[in-house]
Order: structure tokens, then C-alpha cells, then sequence
């Protein structure tokens, strides 16, 4: 699957830790040279080593908060000086809630909009100028399939990341002539350290007994019944940034365990 990246170089924002990190590692076993950001600086730069000592990779670790048009910038600017113009660009940085809207605040919005959603034009915006002028690039986005859906709990989670899906297709059309295609990766429940953070405060909040009542829920609403694991998602991502998808662009991949059928 991973075939075909030798020499490119990839840049993955949230790639830190869990799918972002997972992708990054297929693609260095395929060749590519790979940046991982992440808005915790040392933790980008760990997961640098760790693939590079995994791998066999050039890569490179980048403290980089997306919500930070300045910082974005850096951040391509030292990725291209240090491996190469950016072939590819995987945004996996995110936040989740697990609020009713009602609980939630005007903080709570901005801030999910923030990262979720102008994070994501912030990092294609940098990067896309140079990918249409070598006519040659792919851009993933992650988004969720609350957004196409709707899911309880996670109003504002799901507004955010519905405008990363109309965000990707509306700028794949204007790009599509020049080589450089936009998908959606839309993951479901994945065991991400992400999520087992906020399931540790969950847990915490309702006690042992609900919450394995609330698991057992969850996991009933996937045929699968399991929940994803990173390389899962990383699948995906990888099949969108390579040769054999150049005819695949504003389209959205659900890979979910069959939570939502759309």
C-alpha cells in the first residue's frame, strides 16, 4: 500500500502521536522523507526519533500550533528547508468535546473552530501554493462522520468538522487542474491516546459501573464491535497520498467499522 513514496516529503501536522504518527510510519517504510508536527514540541520531537529509528526515515520533529498562521508558516518553511518541497500533507491535528450543546460555552466553540477548522485552512493554505506550482501534490484532511450525520454530544465538534469536508471539496475543485487533489479521511471511534485521554476523564466522571455500561454501548453501535485502531486509518490515508489515487479528489472515506453507512 505504501509503495511509490520513495524521495517524497510528507508533512503531517498532529502526527505526534496516534493515526497521524501511524500514517507517517507507512509512508517512511514506502521511501518518503517525513515531517511530524505537533503543537507539543517535544513530543514531535520524540516521535521524529522513534520513526526514524523505526523506519530508517529522514524525518524531522516541529513544534507547530495550527491555530498560528505565523507558526504554520515556520513550520513548512523548516520542513522544505530540511527535506524537501512538500509532496504531501496529512492534517490530523484536532480536538474533541463530549459536551451537550447546551453545556457547552462560546469558548468551547472557538476554540474547537480554531483548531479543527481554520487549523485546517491554515496548514492547506501554506502548503498549497507550492504544490500547484510543481502541479503535483495530495492533501488529507480528517474529518468525522458526525459531521454528515450528527451525533449527540458532539454539536460543535461535528459544525467544525462538516466545514473541513465543504472546505476539501470546494478547494479540490479549483485545484484539480493543476495536480494536486484534496480528500477526507473520516475516522470513527479509533483507540487513539487522544481518546484514551478523554475516556480516562469520562471514567472519572461516571464511575467504573456506567462506564463499562457506555462501553459495551459504544461498542454495539459498530457491526465490527471494535473500535478502530490507528494503522486502520492510516490504510486509507496512505492509498489518498499515492499514485494509484490521482483520479480520487474531493471525496470523503469513511473507514468507521460501519458506525455510519453514508
Amino acid at each position: 500500500m505504501a509503495d511509490g513514496f520513495h524521495g517524497k516529503t510528507v508533512l503531517i501536522p498532529g502526527g505526534g502521536r496516534g493515526i497521524g504518527y501511524a500514517a507517517g510510519a507507512m509512508m517512511a517504510r514506502g521511501g518518503a522523507k517525513v515531517a511530524l508536527a505537533d503543537v507539543v514540541g517535544d513530543r514531535a520531537q520524540e516521535a521524529a526519533a522513534s520513526l526514524k529509528d523505526e523506519t530508517g526515515a529522514e524525518t524531522l520533529g516541529i513544534a507547530c500550533d495550527i491555530t498560528d498562521m505565523e507558526q504554520v508558516k515556520h513550520m513548512v518553511a523548516k520542513t522544505e528547508t530540511a527535506l524537501g518541497p512538500v509532496n504531501v500533507m496529512v492534517n490530523t491535528a484536532a480536538i474533541v468535546a463530549d459536551k451537550t450543546f447546551m453545556e457547552s460555552t462560546p469558548d468551547d466553540w472557538k476554540e474547537m473552530l480554531d483548531i479543527c477548522l481554520y487549523g485546517s485552512m491554515n496548514v492547506i493554505h501554506a502548503v498549497l501554493p507550492g504544490m500547484v506550482e510543481r502541479a503535483n501534490g495530495r492533501i488529507v484532511c480528517l474529518a468525522s462522520d458526525a459531521a454528515r450525520t450528527g451525533q449527540a454530544r458532539h454539536s460543535y465538534y461535528a459544525a467544525a468538522k462538516g466545514g473541513v469536508i465543504a472546505l476539501v471539496k470546494s478547494i479540490a475543485q479549483e485545484v484539480g487542474r493543476n495536480g494536486v487533489t484534496l480528500n477526507v479521511v473520516s475516522p470513527g471511534a479509533t483507540d487513539t491516546e487522544l481518546r484514551q485521554g478523554r475516556e480516562k476523564e469520562v471514567l472519572a466522571a461516571i464511575g467504573k459501573e456506567r462506564f463499562a455500561k457506555r462501553e459495551q454501548a459504544i461498542l454495539r453501535m459498530y457491526p465490527t464491535r471494535r473500535l478502530g485502531q490507528p494503522d486502520d486509518i492510516a490504510e486509507g490515508i496512505v492509498y489518498l497520498c499515492g499514485d494509484g489515487a490521482s483520479w480520487v479528489t474531493g471525496q470523503v472515506l469513511s473507514i468507521n467499522g460501519g458506525f455510519a453507512m453514508v
